[in-house]
């Protein structure tokens, strides 16, 4: 069984939805022959790599909120994240680029194909959500490469080249053809997709019932407008009321 997780280092949702779909693998009788991959999709391609502006000054500039009405909305989604034993700090949070970022989990998946980037993009994740890192940054990327086991030379060399760059943008182009325009998006099988950062109950029922098929990806909904199905567009991380 595989499931592809395309997700950005940028998106709060994202690790929320992560972290729920672990936990129901964890539970999931046959995780042993579950397959996992992360794909590349960027909420904000032309996000800068120098210099960012703080994820708060981007989301005020972008969508004209005030800074109240931006915290207010960081704070919930940290509320959500806490319940999941994440500790959010998106106060501090940059609004980087994250190309390369996306190719650096791409490096770790071709180096330790079995943990297919798994460990990078988690690293990642809370480097940017929780610890207020600029993920555009090379030499934070070689940091958080090495913290992950990859080598720093390695790292260096990939990122004065443009070694990954095809497979991030393959990534992006089989999103859009899927129809993927928010994450986090799980595809199982190439014929099932769940949209959003669902709970765990619901992943997990979706691994019990769901085994390799061909078609189609058809779409996997919730059954409430809570929370649990959040995801981030780019219309921004908002989370919806009950």
């Amino acid at each position: 069984m595989l499931i592809e997780i395309w997700s950005d280092i940028a998106c709060p949702w994202c690790y929320i939805g992560k972290v729920r779909f672990e936990a129901a693998l964890e539970r999931y009788e046959h995780r042993d022959a579950v397959q996992v991959r992360w794909r590349s999709f960027e909420l904000a391609p032309a996000a800068p790599k120098v210099d960012p502006p703080s994820t708060s000054e981007h989301l005020m500039a972008k969508y004209g909120r005030s800074r109240e009405q931006v915290a207010e909305m960081m704070a919930r989604v940290t509320e959500v994240a806490a319940a999941e034993g994440l500790d959010y700090r998106l106060g501090d949070a940059v609004a980087a680029n994250t190309f390369d970022a996306h190719r650096l989990v791409h490096l770790a998946a071709a180096l330790d194909p079995a943990d297919g980037g798994r460990a990078m993009m988690t690293r990642l994740m809370r480097a940017y959500q929780c610890e207020g890192a600029d993920v555009s940054d090379s030499a934070t990327l070689v940091r958080l490469g090495a913290e992950c086991g990859l080598d720093d030379g390695r790292v260096t060399r990939m990122l004065a080249s443009t070694d990954h760059a095809d497979a991030v943008r393959a990534d992006e182009r089989r999103a859009k053809s899927l129809g993927v325009d928010g994450v986090p998006f799980f595809v199982i099988d190439e014929a099932h997709g769940v949209s959003g950062a669902q709970p765990s109950e619901f992943f997990l029922e979706a691994l019990r019932q769901l085994g390799p098929k061909g078609g189609p990806v058809t779409l996997l909904t919730g059954t409430a407008a809570t929370d649990a199905a959040a995801a981030c567009t780019d219309d921004g991380c908002e989370v919806p009321q009950a």
